[in-house]
């Protein structure tokens, strides 16, 4: 297991056709990449309780929540998670929310869109890989 410092959290939320982002501040969190055969993730985000509202609503009608994290630096680019909550902990006045999930390869999917047109523009065989090389 690795265990990194969680930085930035954002909850993804679909309304309609649009996405609905929920900046949480965090006081705290952790993030830990359990390193299992299903490459699951452990998030924990430590936060006010003024959130439990926001919390409760997603545990209650989602099964899967998308977020994004920022993780160890400010500077990283979001890394993006589909997850579910495990558990909501009151703490004082404050809240721990951990989310078990696994994480979405953003550079393997932009890399099946890229292949994808270029096979719909008609690319094949050796002209594919020599046209694929040439965009990457």
């Amino acid at each position: 297991m690795k265990t990194f410092k969680l930085k930035s959290l954002e909850i993804l939320e679909q309304e309609g056709e649009e996405i609905k982002k929920h900046s949480i501040e965090l006081k705290d969190g952790l993030i830990i990449n359990r390193e299992d055969e299903r490459n699951q993730w452990t998030i924990e985000a430590y936060v006010d309780h003024s959130y439990l509202s926001l919390f409760n609503r997603m545990k209650e009608i989602r099964d899967e929540i998308m977020i994004q994290v920022k993780i160890t630096k400010e500077s990283n680019d979001y890394a993006t998670f589909i997850t579910s909550i495990v558990s909501i902990n009151e703490i004082g006045s404050d809240l721990n929310v951990l989310f078990l999930g696994t994480i979405i390869d953003r550079q393997k999917s932009k890399i099946e869109e890229m292949l994808v047109k270029l096979v719909e523009q008609g690319y094949e065989g050796k002209n594919l890989i020599k046209k694929f090389k040439e965009l990457t």
